[in-house]
């Protein structure tokens, strides 16, 4: 697990864990405006159990980094916008006891309050969330490792059925030959069948034929005996 140093003196290393802002309800219960998004300055140093001049320093310190993670200043009418739903929301919506702020309020989203958190060097709310998201990384590497050895025995199976395909690769070319030569000899025996069937009709009509020229010798048989007959 790399040391919870990483987190305050990397960038880099915020970044990668800066999705995992589940980590802070399992330290301590973050209490939200009531929009449930962003929470004040106050609010948050309530959270890390510091000062409201710490806070302020730190985002002086880290304004950019912070902005980029969703932290922002409201002034003028933005922040008149924004008192005007928060009153709608509070105690019901009846606006009573809600803090307005008289100039301007920053506000911080949870991936913010995150990203505090891994610079916020003393307070022990901040290093608990810092040891959960180093915990939570090292359990991440591992499960990735156990899959990647899960892939590679994997891997080794198929392998081994494409040794065993290679060597049933002459036997499907001898059946592929058998089956061409059944093929030709069947095709063979097709031709057979049907010049068969071409001589039995050709002899149909011989003895049809030779049925009309028995009729009519029988005829002609029958005539002579009638006329004989006569006589």
């Amino acid at each position: 697990m790399p040391p919870e140093g990483a987190l305050l003196e990397s960038r880099l290393m915020r970044d990668s864990v800066m999705g995992r802002v589940d980590m802070l309800d399992k330290v301590k219960i973050l209490a939200m405006l009531p929009d449930g998004i962003h929470v004040r300055t106050e609010d948050l140093a309530g959270y890390f159990e510091v000062s409201t001049a710490v806070i302020r320093q730190l985002t002086a310190r880290h304004r950019a980094e912070l902005t980029e993670n969703g932290m922002r200043v409201l002034r003028g009418s933005d922040l008149r916008r924004f008192h005007s739903d928060m009153v709608s929301l509070w105690s019901g919506g009846q606006g009573e006891g809600y803090p307005q702020a008289a100039t301007q309020l920053t506000l911080y989203p949870r991936r913010s309050v995150l990203n505090i958190a891994m610079l916020l060097r003393d307070s022990d709310i901040a290093r608990c969330v810092r040891t959960y998201l180093l915990d939570a990384e090292e359990g991440w590497r591992e499960g990735y490792a156990s899959l990647d050895r899960r892939v590679t025995r994997i891997e080794v199976c198929l392998a081994g059925v494409g040794t065993a395909l290679q060597e049933l690769g002459p036997v499907l070319n001898r059946m592929s030959l058998r089956l061409d030569n059944l093929d030709r000899r069947l095709d063979a025996t097709n031709q057979v069948v049907a010049a068969i069937s071409n001589r039995l009709c050709d002899m149909s009509d011989d003895i049809s034929r030779l049925d009309a020229r028995v009729d009519d010798v029988v005829r002609q048989l029958k005539d002579l005996r009638r006329g004989r007959k006569r006589r």
